[in-house]
Formats: C-alpha cells, structure tokens, sequence
C-alpha cells in the first residue's frame, strides 16, 4: 500500500526541520514531490528565507515529470510577490504538478487561502491536510502569527527532589555530558535564549551553541532585566516583552528559578523540557519561585507528554502546554 498524504506530509514536516531557525524571519518550510510511490525531488526553506520550499522542489524538474506528480508542501504556498521573489502559488501554477496537498492553512493574511486558491483557479487539484505534523514543523511561526509572540520552551535541570543548584548556587553540573549536550542542540534549533538577571551576573553564561558543526546556529541573547542590556544581549524588562522581539519565533528559556516562574505565572511557556538527574541536594536552590496557585485544581490539566527519553544516566521529558 502506497503511503497515504499524511504520511508524505510528515516526511515533508521533518524536511522543514533541517530549516530552523536559519529560515528566519520566514517559516521554515518542507516540500516534496512525489510520483507514485516515489519521492523525485524535495526541498526546505534556505538560509534567511530564500529560496522557499516549493521553489527548491520545483526546480530543474521538466513538464513531463510534474504532469502526474503530486507536490505536498507544509505550509500553503504564499500568494504574494516581494522584492526577494515571486510568489510560490505562482510558481507553482507555471510548474503545473497534478495535485498539491497543503499540510497547514497560510494565517498570513497576505495569504490566508488566496494561496490555495489561485492554485485552484488554475486547474490544479489542492488538498488542505490540517495535519498535526505540518502544525508542529511550523509552531514558532504560527505561534507568532496568531498569539503575537514567539513559541516558548522553558527548559529546567534539577535533581530528584527538584533542586537546580546548591544552597550556595552551586549548580555546575546538575547533569552529565548526554543531557548537556542535547541541551547544546536545543539552543541550535532557538531564534534566542533568555535568562534572568540574577543568573547573568552570577554565571556570566556563554548561551551559545557548542556542539561541533553547529556554533554558528547559536541564538541571540536575551536578558529579563529592569536594568541596562549586558553587552551583546537584549534586555526585556518583563516575560510580556517578548513579543516585541522582532524576527524571532523560537525563544528558548534557561532560568533561573524566579524567571522560569515568572514565564509559567504569566501563561507564557507553551513546551516544557525537563532533564532530571538521579541525584539528591535536600537542601538546595528550588527548581520555581512561586507561581501564584491559589488551589491545586488549576494545577491539573494544563500539561501533556510529548516525549520521553534516556541521556546517559538523566532523563528527559517533554511536555506541551494543553489550550
């Protein structure tokens, strides 16, 4: 049995994680093409958002390859023409492929189904998916468009019994090598990465990306602070500001304790990294300041588990937040 659209479409999801976040200030986008039960060509959003998926996949393709093709595209190809290129529907009306199948509606309103549409217009069959794959390949972007801010993941390291550090801040290393590292490739896939003011001027922290082959994917800096930025980082002076962070759709969170706390009381954290060590501090630095719960019943409900693995001898969780 020949693979279903769904699961074209995941395929095309894990191409446009090969996008981010060099894509920004587009969305990282995957594409495929695909002739029976064979993928001829594919492609993913480049470097600074140029060229897009669609146009990567189409290209040097002849006619009679796309006459009976189908191309499957994450996001609905964009409807509008801008100083760095032609509109993907557009190209894809001169390609002329059988079918397209779209995994997530464009909330642009520069294109919002005008995308589809045209295609439509044109004698091209289109398939809208809504498909949770294409969704989750495109969260920081449709984060942004439809909540006005980047997609949070707020990511904390403890002990057993939930420390982040010794009573004296001590907190090098909660984790071994494994976790350390996967936490190096999480910051690779950041716009930026935000910590407090306390843990800055405490741990002057490096906040950067350095794993081998991907120090230049490390994400910009930020600082929740009142005061002045530090040198080389942004300074927000509240969890709300980041809204403002122009170009970024993935902001990674490191703490410490009051500012994850701060971005969980105000709502703010849609994805949870938790890495645990099996080790116990008793008397140590907690893992959250105070989150303003007033009954445990609002504690309930708000997390589901999205992954679970092993990283030597820590364990990692991932949990989203459930709207």
């Amino acid at each position: 049995m020949p693979p279903s659209d769904h699961e074209w479409m995941a395929a095309a999801a894990r191409l446009a994680a090969r996008a981010r976040p060099l894509s920004r200030p587009n969305p990282g986008v995957g594409a495929l093409v695909v002739t029976g039960a064979r993928v001829i060509a594919r492609g993913w959003t480049r470097a600074g958002g140029r060229p897009h998926a669609e146009a990567e996949a189409l290209a040097g393709l002849a006619p009679a390859q796309l006459a009976e093709a189908t191309l499957y595209v994450t996001l609905e190809p964009c409807a509008h023409v801008s100083a760095r290129g032609p509109s993907c529907a557009d190209l894809i009306v001169a390609a002329r492929p059988a079918r397209v199948v779209v995994g997530q509606r464009d909330p642009d309103p520069r294109t919002a189904g005008e995308g589809m549409a045209r295609l439509a217009a044109a004698g091209i069959a289109v398939t809208l998916l809504d498909d949770a794959a294409s969704a989750a390949s495109l969260a920081g972007f449709l984060t942004r468009l439809t909540l006005g801010r980047p997609r949070v993941t707020l990511k904390l390291a403890t002990s057993l019994d939930g420390c982040i550090a010794l009573a004296d801040g001590t907190s090098r290393w909660i984790t071994g090598e494994a976790a350390r590292a996967h936490v190096h490739a999480q910051r690779a896939r950041h716009d930026a990465i935000l910590v407090g003011g306390g843990t800055w001027r405490t741990d002057a922290p490096r906040l950067d990306a350095r794993l081998p082959g991907l120090e230049s994917r490390s994400p910009s800096r930020v600082v929740l602070t009142r005061g002045p930025a530090p040198e080389g980082t942004t300074a927000l002076p509240a969890p709300e500001a980041i809204a403002g962070l122009a170009g970024v759709q993935y902001l990674y969170v490191e703490g410490g304790a009051a500012t994850a706390a701060a971005f969980l009381a105000a709502d703010l954290v849609d994805e949870l990294h938790l890495y645990t060590a099996p080790i116990l501090i008793g008397d140590g630095k907690r893992a959250l300041g105070p989150l303003g719960l007033a009954q445990l019943d609002a504690a309930h409900g708000r997390w589901q588990i999205a992954e679970r693995r092993q990283l030597g001898s820590d364990s990692f969780a991932a949990y989203l937040r459930t709207r």
